[in-house]
C-alpha cells in the first residue's frame, strides 16, 4: 500500500478517538446515570472548537510545518487522556466537560494539519481512495473509542480507559516523528500574498469564498446531515429506555453499526474514481436515506418492548442508516476536497477547513437541539421533524449542477 494512504490512515484514525469517545460512549454514559436527554445533547457544545477552527486554520496554514501541528497536537491529547483518567464523571461532570473541551480543540487543529497534507499529497485520482481512507480510519477510531471501549467500559473502569488511550496517542507520537512527512512547499511568490492576508483576514474569506463551487458546495455540506444527525443522536436513546442495555447498544449501534458505516465508505471510495460527475448519485444516496429515514419512524411507532421482531428490526434500521451514511459521508468529503484542490495552494487547506466546519456546524447545531426536541415533543414528532429535514438536503441536490 502507498505509504501515504498508511500514514493518513493512522492520522485520521487517533483523530477519530475524541469524537466517538463524546458520540459513542458519553450520551450513554450520562443516560445510564439519569441525565435527561436536553442535557446529554447540550454536551455536544463541546464540540464549538470544531466550529472556530476555521479562525485558527490561517495559522495552521502559515505557520511552522504540518508535522509540527501534529506532534504538538497529539501530545495534547494524550496529557487530556491522562487528565481524564483522575476524573469521575459521577461525582461531578464539569472537570470531564473541561477536558473533552480541551480534547476538541487539538483535534481540530490536528484535523486542520492533517486534511492540509492529504489536499497536497493527493492527486486527482487518488482523492476517492484518499478519501475513503479519511472517513474509514477517523470512524474505526470512533468504533474503537465509543462503542468499543462502552462495551467493555464495566471491565476496564473509567480511569484505565483513558491511560489507555493516552498509550495508543504515544504510539500515534512516535510513528508521526519517525516518518517521512513532507508536502509541496509554498512558492516565494505567495509570500507577498500571506503577508498581505495577515493584515486583511477579510481577504482569505473572499479568495474562499471566491473559489469555483465553493458557495453550492458550503450549503450543501451545511445541512446534508441535518436530518441524519437527529436520528442517529436520538434513535439509541429510545432503544435504550426500551430494554436495550448499554453493553447492547454498545455493541450494536458502536461496533456492528459501525462496520455497516466502514463498508459504504468503502463502497463509495472505490466507485468514485469510476464517476466524473458525484450529484447524480448523491441524489439517489439521499433519497435513499430519505426512505429508511421513514421505516424507522414507522418503527418508533409501532415498537413493542420484548419483541425479537422489533429488535430485529430496529437493529436492521441502525445498520442501515449507518450504511447508506458512510456512502454519503465519503461522496460528500469527496465533492469538498475537489473544490478545495481548485484554491490556491497557500489557502487550500484554509478553504478545506472552511468546509469541513459548516459540515460540523450543521450536524452540531441540530444535534444539540434534538434532545430537546424529543424531551418536549416526544420520539415520534421530533423524528418527524428530522424526516423534514432530511428531505430538504434531497430537494437541495435536485438543481441543475452537474
Amino acid at each position: 500500500m502507498n505509504l501515504k494512504y498508511v500514514l493518513l490512515g493512522m492520522l485520521y484514525f487517533v483523530q477519530g478517538i475524541p469524537y466517538g469517545l463524546q458520540s459513542g460512549l458519553l450520551p450513554v454514559y450520562l443516560r445510564t446515570l439519569g441525565h435527561s436527554f436536553t442535557r446529554i445533547s447540550l454536551a455536544k457544545v463541546l464540540y464549538m472548537p470544531w466550529i472556530l477552527k476555521v479562525m485558527w486554520a490561517p495559522l495552521v496554514d502559515h505557520y511552522f510545518g504540518k508535522k509540527t501541528w501534529l506532534m504538538l497536537t497529539m501530545s495534547g491529547l494524550a496529557l487530556a487522556c491522562l487528565g481524564c483518567s483522575l476524573t469521575s464523571p459521577e461525582v461531578s461532570f464539569l472537570p470531564v466537560a473541561g477536558i473533552f473541551l480541551l480534547m476538541n480543540f487539538f483535534a481540530s487543529i490536528q484535523d486542520i494539519a492533517v486534511d492540509g497534507v492529504a489536499v497536497q499529497l493527493l492527486v486527482h485520482e487518488e482523492v476517492g481512495y484518499g478519501n475513503t481512507i479519511q472517513v474509514v480510519a477517523y470512524k474505526l477510531g470512533s468504533v474503537m473509542a465509543g462503542g468499543g471501549l462502552l462495551t467493555f467500559l464495566h471491565h476496564l473502569g473509567w480511569g484505565a480507559l483513558f491511560v489507555y488511550l493516552a498509550v495508543v496517542y504515544a504510539l500515534a507520537i512516535g510513528l508521526t516523528w519517525i516518518s517521512d512527512l513532507r508536502v509541496k512547499q509554498r512558492r516565494a511568490s505567495m509570500d507577498s500574498y500571506i503577508r498581505a492576508s495577515r493584515s486583511n483576514p477579510w481577504r482569505i474569506f473572499r479568495d474562499i469564498i471566491y473559489v469555483p463551487d465553493t458557495p453550492w458546495t458550503a450549503g450543501f455540506v451545511f445541512i446534508y446531515k441535518l436530518g441524519e444527525q437527529g436520528a442517529i443522536a436520538m434513535f439509541p436513546l429510545f432503544l435504550l429506555d426500551h430494554d436495550f442495555s448499554p453493553q447492547k447498544l454498545g455493541f450494536w449501534n458502536g461496533v456492528v453499526s459501525m462496520v455497516f458505516s466502514i463498508a459504504g465508505s468503502s463502497l463509495g471510495g472505490h466507485l468514485i474514481p469510476r464517476q466524473r460527475y458525484l450529484l447524480p448519485r448523491m441524489r439517489v444516496l439521499l433519497t435513499v436515506r430519505f426512505c429508511f429515514l421513514v421505516f424507522q419512524t414507522l418503527l418508533m411507532v409501532l415498537y413493542q418492548d420484548g419483541s425479537s421482531f422489533f429488535e430485529v428490526a430496529a437493529v436492521l434500521s441502525i445498520c442501515l442508516q449507518h450504511f447508506v451514511a458512510g456512502l454519503i459521508t465519503t461522496l460528500t468529503f469527496s465533492m469538498m476536497m475537489h473544490c478545495s484542490q481548485k484554491a490556491r495552494e497557500s489557502i487550500q487547506a484554509t478553504h478545506y477547513s472552511f468546509l469541513a466546519t459548516l459540515e460540523v456546524l450543521g450536524k452540531l447545531v441540530f444535534s444539540t437541539l434534538a434532545g430537546s426536541l424529543v424531551d418536549g415533543l416526544g420520539f415520534v414528532s421530533a423524528f418527524g421533524i428530522f424526516l423534514s429535514l432530511s428531505f430538504l438536503s434531497v430537494m437541495y441536490a435536485l438543481p441543475v449542477r452537474g
